[in-house]
């Protein structure tokens, strides 16, 4: 069967670590009888250069023609002079919601060859973890009004946090049937004793939680939420939580796994076609050199087989090279310790392709 799947590479190590992921597929397409067809857009800092704008109609018009779309990274110094709208970063919230995508889901879990890289105590890296947080994409405060104003201190700037009810409800929906798929746990994460946002999010979320009965469902602040995930990542499943909050405990989750370099993510609509990309930027200084970790970028892949093409058994053929490879100690620079050979972006994915027969 054929998927087309649009290939937005971006900026510094963008190019490098999508390439080795095209390469992975290309893989399981000759394992697994499968035709993947690629065709590649600008964005980011690569499209103000040549364009003038960080995401042209061509590449929001041909992402809406694919079946999904596999993203690197983009920014870098060489544009930070630019204003909000005109940066890098813009393209990937244009492209976000141009393709419809209000849920991302970011796995972080701990690898048993990884366990001393974390920078947790032993004690609680030997339980592992598995979490998956689902984090709400296009409402909340990042896209409430905002601006400034005249206030008795000079002027003052605001930005607005507003969530709609059904906003609120078509995430949970996507939580609760990801927590049916793991576990059958839910965290839901809000700051209820102080937001009426959050108010609003927790009673939608228990109203549509009666409709998954065998799903344990736990409210949880979102301070303490920051606490238990190093003093006790274990105890989660699934987290749901807002645009704002999202990105921040997921970003602390990726650090408890010992490397961002590892960490996946998708951005999901009501349909079938994703955004996948790595959460870690485009690290233009080690851009060229074959540090960059294409792991992340790979295990994105992966997700993209299961969530938007439905083939489970490549997704899995993947992750389980990819621990295959962790577990007989290949190492790139950014996991490798003292003394440890580190092997290139192209050579770790030169392993991770062997092992997948």
């Amino acid at each position: 069967m054929g998927y087309k799947i649009a290939l937005v590479k971006g900026d510094g190590i963008g190019p490098e670590i999508v390439e080795s992921a095209v390469r992975v597929l290309d893989r399981i397409g000759e394992v697994y009888g499968h035709d993947f067809e690629y065709k590649e857009y600008l964005a980011g800092g690569a499209a103000i250069d040549a364009n003038g704008v960080p995401l042209p109609d061509e590449t929001r018009d041909g992402c809406l023609a694919s079946d999904s779309v596999l993203f690197g990274a983009v920014g870098g110094p060489k544009w930070d002079h630019l204003g909000g709208d005109e940066r890098p970063e813009k393209a990937l919230l244009k492209l976000r919601s141009a393709l419809g995508l209000f849920t991302n889901l970011r796995p972080a879990r701990i690898y048993e060859a990884l366990k001393g890289d974390s920078p947790l105590r032993p004690d609680i890296v030997d339980h592992g973890f598995d979490i998956m947080i689902v984090r709400e994409l296009t409402g909340g405060i990042y896209f409430g009004d905002r601006g400034r104003r005249d206030g008795d201190g000079g002027c003052e700037a605001y930005d607005t946090e507003a969530y709609s009810v059904m906003e609120i409800e078509r995430i949970a929906h996507v939580a609760f049937q990801t927590a049916m798929k793991r576990n059958k746990k839910l965290t839901s994460v809000d700051k209820a004793n102080v937001l009426e946002t959050s108010r609003l999010w927790r009673e939608t979320v228990h109203r549509i939680g009666e409709q998954y009965p065998e799903v344990e469902l736990k409210d949880m602040l979102v301070d303490n939420a920051a606490m238990q995930l190093v003093r006790n990542p274990s105890q989660f499943d699934v987290i749901v939580t807002s645009n704002m909050f999202g990105d921040i405990l997921s970003d602390e989750a990726s650090q408890i796994t010992g490397s961002i370099g590892l960490l996946a993510s998708s951005s999901l609509g009501s349909g079938t076609r994703g955004l996948y990309e790595p959460i870690h930027g485009s690290a233009p200084d080690i851009a060229g050199t074959g540090k960059a970790n294409p792991i992340a970028t790979i295990l994105s892949a992966a997700m993209m087989l299961r969530y938007s093409f439905d083939l489970s058994r490549e997704a899995d053929a993947i992750e389980n090279a990819v621990e295959e490879v962790l577990n007989e100690g290949y190492r790139t620079a950014d996991i490798a310790s003292a003394g440890e050979e580190a092997l290139t972006n192209e050579q770790i994915t030169d392993v991770i392709i062997n092992h997948i027969v």
